[in-house]
């Protein structure tokens, strides 16, 4: 919810770049979720210590949070458009973490990868979209005096 207020009160060009970095972003932290689980195995603490978990989840990797994935990634990709919304995003994601480890389904190395995940994924967007800003710059000064006149 509070990723679309920050969305309805940008300007129409603001709403696009913040889409596309949410979509794209969130498809880069996914993957690097995928392959980070796929080359480390983390047993769920329910599993590993014998108990019941607060609530019933299946026994396979715990590598990385998903909830804490998708959380902390919407709170790191708002920062650059509305920091006190993004700062209660990260509380958010703190909190989610926190239960999913109180939980016995989560052990801390399955958030810890996950925040470093989605941090890649949202400074990776934010990085093209720079590069993108600067990019008309370079060229018009690449040009020389007079423009393209042959």
């Amino acid at each position: 919810m509070a990723v679309a207020v920050v969305w309805w009160r940008l300007d129409n060009h603001a709403k696009a770049v913040y889409t596309w970095q949410l979509v794209l972003g969130g498809l880069i932290a996914l993957a690097l979720a995928r392959i980070g689980g796929h080359l480390y195995y983390d047993t769920r603490p329910f599993v590993r210590e014998h108990i019941a978990p607060l609530f019933a989840h299946a026994p396979d990797n715990g590598f990385p949070s998903d909830h804490a994935l998708l959380t902390s990634f919407l709170a790191f990709v708002t920062f650059r458009y509305a920091k006190s919304v993004a700062a209660a995003l990260t509380v958010n994601a703190v909190l989610v973490s926190w239960a999913r480890v109180a939980a016995h389904v989560h052990s801390p190395i399955d958030i810890v990868g996950s925040f470093v995940f989605s941090g890649l994924a949202a400074l990776f967007v934010d990085w093209l979209d720079r590069r993108r800003r600067q990019r008309p710059a370079r060229a018009a000064s690449a040009r020389p005096p007079g423009g393209d006149r042959g």
